[in-house]
């Protein structure tokens, strides 16, 4: 079972895609403006993705397995993937509906009504994209910053249509508010596009941060004795979970027994910097050619032979 702070927050998140629809669906019913409409649109999106999300959390959670035994993590990018996609054809709908009423202008009413309901559906939708956010980042959760995007996406098309809307009310032409919804259209499918990329490289095992991975060669280097080195450190992100792993180069000499207690030395210090890290580490004589793979290192962008390597056996 997901762990319960993570749950809630998609239950959240799902609460206020209900109230919200509702409330849109009603400023768009008394207005006929195109802008309320793509907020109401955009709405419903996000009611599907949280779902869809909250399911996505419930599978992850699920212990490895021999099927699958680095986890079902991965789910989370599948996840937040639909949602970047979602989110990009609620942004293609709000654009061509826009252009659309360019093209056959319809008359807006009681806008000052629609203007005060979407403001408040906003205000709901800023404070729970801040809970996700908040969350997502604390727990390292793709779900829950992808659906905290998502909703701030919301917020956004909801200033926009307002700012339409009070342009509509001060200069009384009425095709402004088609404009700035194709604009808000537009920058829907901006964040949609940039959710799908973020999913694509968690699902094609992106490595960890720059600094992070900086993070994690200081810790190796400042434990290791005189003689012995490291490389070939790969790094990868599963959802919640972090993986490392890295080549331990010592003397050739050393027995098993201290090579694996320097190595585990190493692990508990890089689970110290980085909580919740998982770490797997390979030793090697330092000495020996066959411990410095030249093409294999190359890719990682790493030195392909030792220092001294005239010398080498």
């Amino acid at each position: 079972m997901a762990p319960s702070h993570l749950r809630w927050p998609l239950k959240l998140s799902i609460a206020a895609a209900v109230v919200t629809i509702g409330m849109k669906g009603t400023a768009y019913a008394v207005t006929g403006s195109v802008g309320l409409f793509s907020d109401a649109l955009e709405s419903g999106v996000n009611l599907f993705a949280a779902v869809v999300a909250y399911l996505s959390l419930l599978y992850a959670a699920r212990p490895a397995d021999p099927g699958h035994a680095y986890g079902h993590e991965k789910i989370e990018y599948l996840s937040s993937g639909l949602e970047g996609a979602l989110v990009l054809a609620a942004g293609l709908g709000t654009a061509g509906y826009a252009v659309r009423r360019l093209i056959y202008p319809e008359p807006l009413a009681n806008l000052e009504i629609g203007t005060a309901i979407a403001l408040a559906a906003s205000a709901v939708n800023l404070a729970v994209a801040r809970v996700l956010l908040h969350h997502g980042r604390k727990h390292r959760s793709v779900l829950l910053e992808a659906d905290g995007h998502h909703l701030m996406s919301d917020v956004w098309t909801s200033v926009g249509v307002v700012a339409g809307i009070g342009l509509v009310l001060l200069t009384g032409r009425q095709w402004l508010d088609a404009v700035v919804a194709a604009a808000v259209g537009l920058n829907i499918m901006w964040t949609g596009g940039d959710l799908i990329r973020r999913s694509f490289d968690g699902l094609m095992d992106h490595a960890l941060p720059t600094a992070e991975q900086d993070q994690l060669r200081a810790v190796i280097t400042a434990r290791l004795p005189p003689g012995a080195t490291f490389h070939a450190l790969r790094t990868r992100q599963a959802g919640a979970r972090r993986f490392a792993e890295f080549h331990l180069l010592v003397a050739g000499d050393q027995s098993v027994r201290a090579a694996h207690h320097l190595g585990h030395e190493i692990e508990a210090a890089l689970v110290e910097a980085l909580p919740g890290l998982e770490v797997l580490f390979h030793v090697e004589p330092v000495e020996e050619r066959e411990s410095w793979e030249g093409e294999y290192l190359e890719r990682l962008g790493e030195a392909p032979h030792p220092p001294g390597a005239a010398d080498a056996r």
